[in-house]
């Protein structure tokens, strides 16, 4: 498998060992990349929602079923295989919308898989292991974004939609003063016990700030901050309320916005128009893709502009990450 950047701006995500080391999680030793750069930036992944993990297709016995003329058969095999179906069951199970159906899932099933998916234990099957190299890379290049334009010592930061402190943590390493919320009170208490077990003093070093965790949704964030981050979290909205998100989280931010969303292609819409017809268990909340264009005209409409921008992928992982400052 491969990881490929495909960037232009400023400046360059770099890929060598010392710096991948200092913040995202290991990564076993039987996952090789190769990488090629050119310009930096970056985003979330279309795995977030709709990764590949268990994908089946009907098989010879299924269609001898319904090639007997069996109406019944047909009828449970579209029924299992219409994702707006099954999504609309989701919501009327936990009795809302889109937002009740992912508070829901990250609350339960969701959240022991992207556990182990963040995390650095080796009970992943290859899927998840492509995924965690991807969201690792991200979280690397979100970090050197906000290193290379100095220390991060005092610099208050949101991580909003923060998972089980995957880039909270780092940050924090780094001097940032952190506010960190998450829909799911799982993913919260996670993110809590990893920051009490990694950010502590060590050789008579004053221990880092511990990031403040809250249980919020991206509505209810409020505030002001240095910088504003929001990684794989908008793909959980449609663009029409995406629009309104990005302008929520600008209002937050002081001086620089990073954002990470599922790009939206032709290629990357087939592959999850494809996954949808074969709904395994761990796809379980629907998934939006994102033109670039359409969120760099949300961030103009607020007065702010793209700095720099990215492409990560890997196999299973796709991504594109933008840096916002006021226009």
């Amino acid at each position: 498998m491969s990881y490929s950047v495909s960037l232009s701006s400023p400046i360059h995500f770099h890929t060598n060992s010392r710096f991948f080391s200092t913040f995202p999680p290991k990564l076993p030793n039987k996952l090789k990349t190769t990488v090629t750069t050119t310009t930096v930036a970056a985003i979330p992944p279309l795995s977030t929602a709709t990764s590949v993990t268990d994908v089946s297709v009907l098989d010879s016995t299924t269609v001898a079923l319904i090639g007997g003329g069996s109406v019944a058969a047909l009828a449970a095999v579209l029924s299992f295989t219409d994702p707006e179906r099954r999504r609309r069951l989701q919501a009327e199970e936990v009795g809302g919308g889109d937002k009740e159906v992912v508070r829901n899932y990250f609350n339960n099933s969701g959240f022991q898989r992207w556990k182990k998916i963040y995390g650095e234990t080796d009970d992943v099957n290859k899927v998840q292991l492509d995924i965690r190299l991807g969201h690792s890379k991200t979280v690397e290049n979100v970090m050197k974004m906000l290193t290379d334009d100095g220390s991060l010592n005092g610099v208050t930061v949101c991580d909003a939609g923060c998972g089980t402190g995957c880039l909270s943590i780092p940050l924090a390493k780094e001097g940032a003063v952190v506010s960190a919320s998450d829909i799911s009170a799982a993913m919260v208490a996670e993110a809590e016990k990893q920051a009490k077990e990694q950010l502590i003093a060590g050789n008579g070093d004053i221990a880092p700030v511990m990031p403040k965790f809250e249980v919020k949704d991206l509505e209810s964030l409020d505030g002001k901050y240095d910088t504003v981050v929001c990684l794989d979290v908008l793909i959980h909205y449609p663009q029409n309320k995406a629009d309104g998100m990005i302008a929520h989280l600008a209002s937050l931010a002081e001086s620089r916005l990073i954002l990470s969303f599922a790009p939206k292609t032709f290629y990357y819409d087939l592959l999850k128009r494809i996954g949808e017809l074969f709904p395994g268990p761990s796809k379980a909340t629907r998934a939006y893709l994102h033109a670039e264009a359409d969120v760099e005209r949300a961030l103009n409409k607020v007065g702010w502009k793209i700095r720099k921008r990215g492409l990560i992928t890997t196999q299973f992982y796709f991504a594109r990450l933008v840096e916002a400052v006021p226009a």
